[in-house]
């Protein structure tokens, strides 16, 4: 049974995702927002596409006990902050996944984005769960199937404090992104959660 304020979509092939916008109170997300800003380490990487390196554009930080490669990058282990320690253990319980790293992108504009993608590399093992915590300006997240029959692309508004889920089969036969929004002027930090299983 669901938990109040969740909304399941079951989407083809056994993919499905779970979306919570309120699941952190606004004045806790205000307080969260804060200190994600100031106690974590923020940079710019290069990563590589189509055969050249440009600049990510957003900033990024990262946690976790193994080191996670997407990308042509490497992040090596990271001690949990405080903040973000608290969060994952919340996460856990809520969705009963041992996650044991996290990604944080923090999106500065509505000129910030992150291109479709899928979260299916060897080290997350077959079909993971993949959950996103939202702070700030609300973003449009779409999922897009790889097959045209599985349907239409969708989108959902990832606001303050949302909690998004996807499991199943959907890093397989999905792919998802935040695509720019350049009439955005304000801030999101987004934190996705991940249970690696052994170190690229």
């Amino acid at each position: 049974m669901l938990s109040p304020g969740v909304t399941r979509v079951d989407l083809p092939r056994g993919a499905w995702v779970e979306h919570q916008p309120d699941w952190i109170d606004p004045a806790a997300a205000d307080d969260l927002l804060a200190v994600l800003r100031r106690e974590l380490v923020w940079e710019q990487r290069a990563v590589v596409l189509f055969g050249r390196s440009i600049l990510q554009p957003r900033l990024i930080a990262w946690a976790g006990e193994i080191g996670y490669r997407y990308s042509g990058q490497t992040l090596e282990p990271r001690p949990f902050t405080e903040a973000v320690a608290a969060l994952r253990t919340r996460v856990n319980d809520r969705t009963g996944v041992p996650f044991n790293h996290v990604l944080l992108n923090r999106y500065r504009t509505g000129d910030d984005s992150i291109g479709l993608h899928a979260d299916d590399e060897p080290e997350l093992g077959e079909d993971p769960v993949v959950a996103t915590l939202s702070f700030g300006i609300s973003r449009r997240l779409v999922l897009v199937p790889r097959r045209k029959s599985d349907g239409p692309r969708r989108a959902f508004d990832l606001g303050h404090g949302a909690l998004f889920v996807m499991g199943g089969t959907c890093q397989r036969h999905f792919r998802h992104g935040i695509p720019r929004e350049p009439a955005v002027r304000a801030e999101r930090i987004s934190l996705t959660f991940r249970h690696i299983i052994r170190a690229p």
